[in-house]
């Protein structure tokens, strides 16, 4: 913009101008990348220079984006008119601000001296960094100087006695926000990561700290504030999160392949940040607090490992491992030594390691497979050094696999990290239960490869077989224990996926898996790694529930293997045999009923429990002595039990054949449904003594139990279980069909009776 904005006789900007302004700033084509922030700031710095006359004593100041010359295409203006006491601010004042709102623009201002301005900087740290991008845009320069020299002059002489408070506010905003690399929907300015931590490195920069913004953040910052100028650009106003519906849009203008690609560009940039962030608060501490100090007063060197010593709160190689050839396994044993005492790793180590470290011969010596091991049984150590030293490329150098893997986004919602941070937390999540297994060593890598055939076309626990085995090969394992790894890999799901869609107390069931697991020792691994690969995933990924399935198969599947002997499915409740009818029982998580024997009763106990929003997890039906039984496991669908009381009674009037439940039901039942991916039915001929699995993979909704089994009774087949496993929106439902294998024809027709209901 190069002509100045004309004014109407109100003082405020014409509309006409108005949107030329908003055209000439945001409307322009290519408005990404750090030219187009430049052109913006130019665009907006010459309107503003038109709306404020030549006058000594007052000075418009930008601070913010517009200081930085940083502006987004949707970007507010952050303001301070200045002013040295002069008459009539008020009124200045309101002939700057009016013509900006007329513009449509965001506005965030104030009116202050030099003096009030240094008050509140003083009072509030936000004031005190947001006044380091302090820049005169049009008005009296000395004054402006004397602000924005003194302001940054105040901060070198306070930021270390600021920054404690400053991280507790940085940290709230950390937890309000989670952390942007391992968010699908970020938040691109205040998630941990995001840009509002490049501003803290900036103002800890400037206050001589420490080197915050060294070459890699710097890189990081651009990239993630051309991802916010696209995302502005795309979503057409002002917004920074980075929502699943504009991935692709953004993608596409920032030249990348697609959604997952700027996924994995925004958390590496973020994690580099986030890093960054760390070690300038570490290095801020250690000035704030200071540490031992030797007698010719410099920091004392402490010892820790073998070439590894404590320096001033961070770990260094030791003078000898400079000076020799360096081993191989250094750069491990230094990673192992910072996770195990939990002491950082300094950047000049981290990166003299990354230059001279030679790389590991194949297969590795044992001293570096040890200490692969230390590494990641470590525990709460493990974490932050596989980190650090993931930021330096050292873990390429261990694994060349990680370079697919790193920032890998995982589209489930139940998993709350990206596919490297997962793999490292599972390891960390398996140490928890080392002393529960015979090699705990073959656990941590387990642990560590279980999922490394994401990303690869197939179902990833079969084609990351070759890959775990060809790293456990590398890493020095003798052939024994590369199939044993193998083994964990291709079957760590094995054990969830039986205990929650299977009959446990069926023959076949615990057959099946002690063939397929084949001894204790790898039923004990598997066990250990099923909790951990849960507990890594997040809280959506296990319950107490599925703990006790799991629990309770790897119990009945131990007396196999140690026996030989299948153990006897378990008997029914006394209680339900005994009795006038109907019976109903509740018991923590158990519901129990017994009536008059006929069909349907399943369909009418699982809909009763949706009715009380109960969500069923098992259930199992059977007819012994003229009585129909079944029994259920369930769980609050929002968190909260029903009342037992209004339970018991509709049960109990509900299998007694009360119509006017059995209406609610169904209106209940159909209220409920919704949409979601396509439904597919998937039949298993021998996964049962006497029954056949249809098994039911759909979107999850309530009462779809009720429904699926009320259409599986109309269409005349007997139900004696159900397995029901919830896999954040969707399901997957077993129903033990009981008969032979049915013949073409039939099985088409219950296909298409359960596809219907659902």
């Amino acid at each position: 913009m190069t002509s100045l904005i004309r004014k109407n006789a109100s003082g405020h900007a014409a509309d006409g101008d108005a949107k030329l302004l908003i055209n000439e700033v945001i409307g322009v084509p290519g408005g990404i990348g750090e030219s187009a922030r430049q052109r913006r700031a130019a665009a907006y710095d010459s309107f503003l220079r038109g709306l404020l006359p030549a006058r000594e004593g007052v000075a418009l100041l930008a601070v913010g984006g517009l200081g930085r010359r940083q502006c987004a295409p949707y970007s507010d203006l952050d303001l301070v008119l200045l002013h040295a006491g002069v008459p009539g601010t008020d009124e200045l004042a309101a002939s700057v601000w009016y013509p900006i709102w007329d513009a449509g623009l965001r506005l965030d201002h104030s009116v202050r001296t030099v003096s009030e301005a240094l008050s509140v900087a003083q009072d509030d740290v936000k004031v005190a960094l947001g006044l380091l991008d302090a820049r005169l845009v049009v008005g009296d320069q000395a004054l402006a100087d004397a602000l924005i020299s003194t302001a940054a002059d105040h901060w070198r002489r306070t930021a270390v006695r600021h920054l404690p408070g400053l991280r507790e506010v940085t940290t709230s905003r950390w937890q309000a926000h989670g952390e942007l690399a391992f968010l699908l929907e970020g938040d691109l300015k205040e998630a941990a990561g995001g840009l509002r931590d490049v501003g803290l490195l900036r103002a800890i920069s400037a206050a001589g700290i420490t080197d915050a913004l060294r070459p890699a953040v710097r890189a990081a910052h651009l990239r993630l504030l051309d991802t916010r100028d696209a995302l502005h650009q795309q979503v057409g106003r002002r917004v920074d999160r980075l929502v699943a519906q504009e991935g692709d849009g953004v993608a596409t203008l920032l030249g990348l392949e697609d959604r997952d690609a700027l996924l994995r560009r925004v958390a590496g940039d973020a994690r580099t940040v986030s890093h960054a962030l760390d070690d300038a608060f570490r290095a801020a501490d250690r000035l704030r607090s200071g540490r031992s100090r030797g007698g010719n007063g410099r920091p004392a060197r402490r010892p820790v490992a073998r070439d590894v010593v404590e320096h001033d709160g961070e770990l260094v190689l030791a003078r000898t491992a400079i000076g020799a050839r360096p081993d191989p396994s250094l750069s491990l044993r230094v990673a192992a030594a910072s996770a195990t005492t939990r002491i950082p790793i300094a950047r000049a180590t981290c990166e003299w390691l990354a230059a001279y470290c030679p790389p590991l011969p194949a297969p590795w010596p044992a001293e570096a497979r040890a200490a692969l091991i230390t590494l990641l049984g470590a525990g709460p150590g493990l974490v932050p050094a596989w980190e650090t030293c993931d930021r330096y490329g050292l873990v390429d150098g261990w694994l060349p696999e990680w370079t697919r893997l790193r920032s890998l986004p995982q589209h489930n919602p139940v998993h709350r990290f990206t596919l490297d941070r997962h793999l490292v937390q599972t390891a960390h999540e398996a140490s928890r239960h080392a002393r529960e297994v015979e090699r705990p060593d073959l656990l941590l890598l387990g642990a560590l490869l279980h999922d490394i055939g994401k990303g690869l076309p197939g179902d990833h626990s079969t084609v990351g077989v070759p890959v775990a085995q060809a790293v456990a090969t590398r890493v020095g394992l003798p052939a024994p224990e590369v199939e044993l790894i193998g083994t964990l890999v291709r079957l760590h799901l094995l054990l969830p996926d039986v205990a929650t869609r299977r009959d446990l107390a069926d023959p076949v069931t615990i057959a099946s898996v002690a063939e397929a697991v084949g001894d204790t020792g790898t039923l004990d691994l598997l066990h250990a790694l099923v909790r951990a690969d849960a507990a890594a995933t997040g809280p959506a990924a296990w319950s107490d529930w599925k703990g006790r399935l799991v629990a309770e198969l790897v119990a009945r599947v131990r007396t196999a293997l140690d026996t030989g002997v299948l153990p006897e499915p378990p008997a029914p409740d006394p209680e339900l045999l005994a009795g006038p009818l109907p019976v109903v029982h509740l018991t923590g998580d158990r519901v129990s009923v017994a009536a008059a024997d006929r069909r349907g009763l399943l369909a009418t106990v699982a809909g009763c429990l949706a009715l009380h929003r109960l969500e069923v997890i098992s259930a199992d039906a059977s007819a012994v002595d003229g009585r129909a039984l079944v029994e259920c496991r369930v769980q609050p669908r929002y968190g909260l039990p029903p009342d037992p009381v209004p339970l018991r009674a509709d049960l109990r009037r509900a299998v007694a054949g009360d119509v006017s439940v059995t209406q609610r039901l169904r209106g209940r039942a159909l209220a409920s449904r919704g949409g979601g991916a396509a439904p597919r039915v998937v039949w298993h001929r021998e996964a049962a003594t006497d029954a056949v699995l249809l098994e039911l993979r759909a979107a999850d909704a309530a009462g779809l139990l009720y429904r699926v089994a009320c259409a599986l009774d109309e269409a005349g087949a007997l139900v004696r279980a159900a397995r029901i496993s919830t896999l954040g929106a969707d399901v997957v439902d077993a129903f033990y069909l009981v008969g032979g294998w049915p013949d073409d024809a039939t099985r088409a027709r219950l296909e298409a009776a359960v596809l219907a209901a659902v």
